[in-house]
């Protein structure tokens, strides 16, 4: 149950408390535990305001019969100040109908706490690192990081909205080869800028025109020193250079985006440190790695240029995998995993969870680093929860046919090509649409439609005509949003406001799962009910928000369309999206 003092907080605990009061009673034993009942809306809103399976899920362990135990719950219910009925259906769930009143609370509560309506204590002392975007230092952003990098920052702001401290990581890939191929492309584009001809990039380096201002920045501050200097020499210069401005680069192209990271770790500097060696030494003490052989490789008779060769390997089949895994190769160096699983060493030193945000073409290598930070954990005698978000490409489309390539960047489409073209919004709330691990397609002509089929524009409408209303409501008639009247709201505004408290549980519950999307989700239904109350007014004149002939209900009308405006805004902002005022 939450913490806070919204109104499903609230019944919770009024449920929680019927409980109790059960075992005081010694209908129920002393030491059950409560922490699979839940309190949501019922399917059918006919049936009632809420729903809780308490007596399905502790029947069981209590050894009696749901509907008897159902009966006994629903007599306390009932009792209960807010509860007008509590009715048994089915095997054993409870429905809840409560007075209008704790509606109308909830109401008042929505626009008395604003901007904090739907923040919740959920993870309040925990502090969770996650690692998201974390691109190779090679160019700029593209649609390949687009998804992952809205998913990750909109996963973030939902957890801090739910009361965890979020520490935002981004992990520089620059200790690998294709750091060194960095160096090489900027450095060919130094010795262009230097008045040299050329031709045609090679075969193997970076071909973008991104390239061109690092070249004739370094030609600048260096001059030709370099010009015909051996790899050796300019290599680690170019190499630093070229991955700093490679940053500058991805920083400014995500903030296009709204986002912006706390901390940039170094794979370089991990190494530099020496990370991975203390993360070996670590793990041999406790019997996490030894020096073994791989087996050969299964399914076809091995190569001929195969050899058994004796490597230091991480017990990762202790965790579920299905082989050991080395952290070295045969020349020493270390591998993938090997860095990665120093890194996660480290990332758990300052965090209580970790979560990571990866493309799904890292989908193989995700059972052996959660099998790494099992072991460390094991080691430190407190378990760290990690989790993997896996998130799907995207497929660019315009008007239902796959996109071109962009010019800009030589052969891929940017971020920054996408927010000229529709803006970060639209990108934002697009990318939340979908699950991650869902195939999408980014339609640049459907994310810009005017239509209920285009789930940004739909959102930010219903936003921009609440503000509309309020507004034409105080130029025109002079009525501005009051609570005084509220008790004039009908069933049809009711249905409004059971949407909207339902916020605060969307919050937990999306937090709880890591899945930012549901809020986008939940958005969508909350402007869809929202706009179908402003359809009724098309036909039944009495219901249209502003009355000239009953101030007072209009009043009260403009104080639900302000909550219901605050919630929309509350919810885009989780999602870094703007609530627009005007459309």
């Amino acid at each position: 149950m939450s913490d806070n003092n919204t109104l499903y907080a609230a019944y919770g605990r009024i449920v929680e408390a019927a409980l109790k009061a059960l075992v005081d009673q010694g209908d129920l034993p002393s030491d059950l535990s409560f922490a699979n009942v839940t309190l949501e809306p019922p399917r059918d809103p006919a049936h009632g305001d809420l729903a809780t399976n308490a007596a399905m899920v502790l029947a069981k362990p209590a050894k009696t019969n749901p509907r008897a135990l159902a009966e006994k719950i629903c007599a306390k219910l009932e009792a209960a100040d807010g509860i007008a009925s509590a009715e048994i259906a089915g095997p054993g769930f409870i429905n809840l109908k409560l007075n209008p009143v704790a509606w109308l609370e909830e109401l008042g509560a929505m626009n008395r706490l604003g901007d904090n309506y739907g923040r919740s204590a959920l993870g309040s002392g925990v502090t969770v690192n996650v690692e998201y975007v974390s691109a190779n230092p090679t160019g700029p952003m593209h649609m390949g990081h687009c998804r992952g990098a809205v998913v990750g920052d909109a996963l973030s702001s939902l957890l801090e909205f739910a009361g965890h401290r979020v520490t935002r990581e981004y992990y520089i890939n620059d200790a690998g080869g294709q750091v060194d191929t960095l160096a090489r492309s900027a450095f060919l584009r130094y010795r262009e800028a230097l008045g040299e001809d050329i031709g045609d990039i090679p075969e193997g380096l970076y071909p973008g025109d991104y390239l061109i201002p690092v070249g004739e920045a370094l030609a600048s501050e260096l001059g030709d020193r370099f010009s015909n200097a051996a790899e050796g020499e300019w290599l680690p210069i170019f190499r630093a250079e070229a991955v700093t401005r490679m940053m500058e680069l991805i920083k400014a192209d995500l903030a296009m985006l709204g986002i912006h990271h706390d901390v940039f770790s170094s794979e370089a500097a991990l190494h530099a440190a020496g990370k991975p060696d203390e993360a070996e030494a670590w793990l041999r003490k406790h019997d996490f790695v030894y020096d073994g052989v791989l087996e050969a490789p299964k399914g076809k008779a091995p190569p001929e240029d195969w050899e058994p060769v004796e490597l230091p390997l991480f017990r990762s089949t202790r965790f579920g995998d299905d082989q050991d895994r080395p952290i070295k190769k045969s020349n020493g160096a270390w591998t993938y995993f090997g860095a990665d699983l120093a890194y996660h060493m480290q990332k758990a030193e300052s965090a209580d969870e970790l979560i990571d945000i990866w493309g799904a073409d890292h989908a193989g290598t995700v059972k052996r680093i959660k099998a790494a930070v099992a072991a460390l954990s094991q080691g430190k005698g407190k378990q760290t929860p990690f989790d993997v978000k896996l998130v799907q490409m995207v497929q660019l489309m315009r008007g239902g046919e796959p996109m071109k390539m962009s010019k800009r960047s030589g052969n891929f489409i940017t971020i920054a090509d996408m927010i000229d073209e529709v803006g970060k919004d639209v990108v934002r709330f697009t990318m939340l649409t979908r699950k991650p691990e869902a195939q999408m397609e980014f339609d640049f002509a459907k994310v810009v439609e005017a239509s209920k089929d285009n789930p940004v524009w739909y959102v930010q409408y219903a936003h921009a005509r609440i503000q509309s209303t309020i507004r034409k409501a105080a130029e025109d008639e002079g009525i501005e949003p009051r609570a005084e009247q509220l008790s004039q709201l009908g069933a049809e505004e009711i249905v409004l406001i059971r949407r909207a408290a339902q916020f605060p549980r969307e919050v937990e519950a999306a937090a709880k799962a890591r899945e930012p999307h549901r809020i986008a989700f939940y958005l969508y239904d909350l402007a869809t009910d929202l706009n179908a109350f402003y359809s009724l007014g098309n036909t039944e004149l009495e219901k249209r928000f502003i009355l000239k002939h009953d101030k007072g209900l209009s009043a009260a009308r403009l104080f639900l369309a302000a909550a219901i405006g605050q919630v929309l805004r509350n919810g885009l902002r989780v999602l870094g999206v703007q609530a627009v005022e005007r459309m």
